[in-house]
């Protein structure tokens, strides 16, 4: 989901949605639930809950309303000292036959317990069912706690689906579409309606048709003001189908906070580091500031082989607390190092200069500005480590090639050549997963690769990785993914994805050159070195036209009216839908949509489209 702001506003500032306000709910909800259960109680949680839920709560909040213990739901037995029992999970299948095992174990032991099943976002009948067929649905009360939108920053939010994708391109469950809009509902009922709605791909078409379906149509005594008028605080709701733009997941990203997801992982805004990372910074003397910048680079007397070694620790990433992470995380990891020895060698000075502090007034100061001084200095000490366990693998052959042959293969350069390239890969070994994502950057890119050449390499690879990867080999080529297909493509296939034209029109390669290179830094490609993405680049169609048309810097240098913005700063406008892009558009598969809702304020039938195709 993607929400642009009134650019008419003249203080900006004042129209930013809340995104707190998301986690405040998501928390009283969860409260509300606990509650609704008297007494001490035992909470046996879905593991893949644990880190949306740390997002919104603490440990300490559960335990203030009556949770006494907690569990993973597993299988096995569950020992509890309470009478309460409290289970909160998705509505699965799998975590629905381990709480009837429980209930079983417990009647068979003639343990006593109250059951209450709590399923996230909502109640499903599917759950019930199976509860009766087990025979113990009349020993659970079944509730639900509408966890929804999760604030991972001040401007991002997520529902934190992990298996969206695969539900709904390889299982067919369209689940995640009806919880999604949903969850939109709710912030239509916060914010007022989205004045304005646009997509583009089938799956965003049907999660539309259920947000604007079950908004009210007429004014009446149940609906709340905010979903009968336009929001004053939003303008507009851009949805996209993931399958519009399968070629950027494929891609390493490249900026630091990409390249820790990449090659760490971040899971739920949590990345697991060594935990001499997170200890508080040894103190600076005089003598040590005498020392000079070089004594400061905060992990350069803990070796990266020590840090590998070291005990892991969780670690929350947010800009919220770390200002500096708020610098890196969108740089291209080339800047880094650069950009961490100007903090560096700043703070340097700012330890020098006050502890030559010799008056009682210059000491009170730098006592006062210790506790900030401190906090930078473990920061610098993180990001230090994290650059430093990332440097080893970014210089790494695997890597290297993986990135020339991606950047090869968005430039449609010598693709057999890259193919061929793959294939010795496969012959050395390399990580599978970068296997089969840069297949299916090749097949993507180029309209499939040679029947022979694929029927070749997924034998290669079944060979050499093992045959437990055929379902993956086989769900990647089957419709409706359709994503690793041969050359020409079968008459079952989805429908060729137009690369070519869509790399001119959109402008997704920048040139190679040294006026290219200035361009990028300047231009969302610098997160792929060159590359833009095609999901990005259709959300400039609808609020930064400019950026697909040409470089915004140059733009605005040439712009006679360039002193009102600053150079090369990339300006939003009204919202006009997809404007001057319709023939892009249509060269997409999927349907296209452009909504105006108008709320109650205008005629009956109040949301009127104005295209869809």
């Amino acid at each position: 989901m993607t929400s642009t702001l009134d650019n008419t506003t003249s203080e900006p500032s004042e129209s930013l949605v809340d995104a707190s306000l998301l986690k405040e709910i998501a928390r009283k909800a969860l409260v509300d639930s606990l509650n609704s259960v008297n007494g001490a109680k035992t909470l046996v949680l879905d593991a893949s809950l644990a880190g949306p839920l740390g997002l919104v709560t603490e440990v300490s909040l559960l335990k203030h309303h009556g949770v006494d213990k907690m569990f993973w739901l597993e299988p096995g037995a569950l020992s509890s000292t309470t009478t309460n029992i409290v289970y909160l999970c998705r509505p699965l299948i799998k975590y629905v036959k381990i709480i009837a095992d429980h209930v079983k174990r417990h009647a068979k032991e003639s343990r006593k317990h109250t059951y209450t099943l709590l399923l996230v976002p909502r109640v499903s009948t599917l759950v019930a069912q199976i509860l009766e067929e087990e025979g113990v649905l009349g020993d659970i009360t079944i509730s639900s706690y509408n966890l929804q939108f999760i604030p991972l920053a001040d401007d991002v939010i997520s529902l934190e689906y992990d298996n969206a994708f695969k539900d709904l391109w390889v299982d067919g469950d369209e689940t995640a579409i009806y919880d999604s809009a949903q969850a939109l509902i709710m912030f239509q009922k916060l914010y007022g309606l989205f004045p304005r709605v646009v997509g583009k791909g089938d799956a965003a078409a049907r999660l539309v048709t259920l947000l604007t379906r079950e908004t009210p149509k007429h004014s009446n005594s149940s609906s709340p003001d905010t979903l009968l008028t336009p929001s004053e605080k939003i303008d507009s709701l851009i949805v996209l189908d993931r399958r519009v733009d399968m070629i950027t997941p494929f891609l390493t990203q490249l900026t630091y906070e990409g390249l820790i997801d990449e090659l760490i992982g971040i899971k739920n805004s949590h990345v697991e580091v060594p935990a001499s990372l997170l200890a508080p910074p040894a103190p600076p003397t005089a003598n040590s500031s005498a020392a000079g910048p070089s004594t400061l680079p905060p992990s350069s007397n803990v070796p990266v082989s020590n840090l590998k070694k070291d005990a892991k620790k969780k670690h929350h990433l947010t800009a919220s607390t770390d200002p500096l992470y708020q610098e890196l995380r969108d740089l291209n990891f080339s800047s880094v190092g650069r950009r961490l020895n100007m903090v560096a060698r700043r703070l340097d000075e700012d330890y020098k200069t006050n502890l030559q502090s010799k008056t009682v007034a210059q000491l009170r100061d730098f006592v006062g500005k210790l506790g900030g001084l401190q906090t930078e200095h473990q920061s610098l000490r993180l990001h230090t480590g994290l650059s430093e366990l990332l440097v080893p693998l970014t210089r790494t052959e695997q890597f290297n090639k993986s990135l020339e042959i991606q950047q090869n293969l968005l430039a449609s350069y010598e693709v057999s050549a890259q193919i061929t390239a793959i294939e010795e890969m496969v012959a050395e070994g390399a990580d599978m997963h970068i296997i089969v994502r840069l297949l299916c950057i090749a097949s993507i890119t180029a309209g499939g690769i040679k029947a022979k050449t694929l029927e070749n390499i997924k034998r290669e690879i079944l060979q050499s990785y093992g045959y437990n990867y055929l379902p993956l080999l086989l769900s990647l080529a089957s419709p409706p993914l359709g994503l690793l297909v041969p050359n020409p493509l079968p008459t079952t296939a989805p429908p060729k994805y137009p690369f070519l034209p869509l790399r001119k029109s959109l402008r997704l390669l920048i040139d190679d050159t040294p006026e290219g290179m200035d361009e990028v830094e300047n231009d969302i490609s610098f997160t792929y070195s060159g590359y833009a993405p095609v999901s990005i680049r259709l959300v400039q169609c609808v609020a930064q036209k400019g950026g697909v048309i040409s470089n915004p810097a140059e733009k605005a240098a040439n712009d006679a009216d360039a002193k009102r913005a600053p150079q090369g700063q990339l300006q939003a406008h009204p919202i006009v839908g997809w404007k001057g892009f319709e023939d892009v558009l249509a060269s997409i598969p999927g349907e296209t949509i452009d909504i105006v809702q108008k709320g109650t304020t205008g005629r009956p039938g109040a949301i009127s489209s104005l295209r869809e195709q």
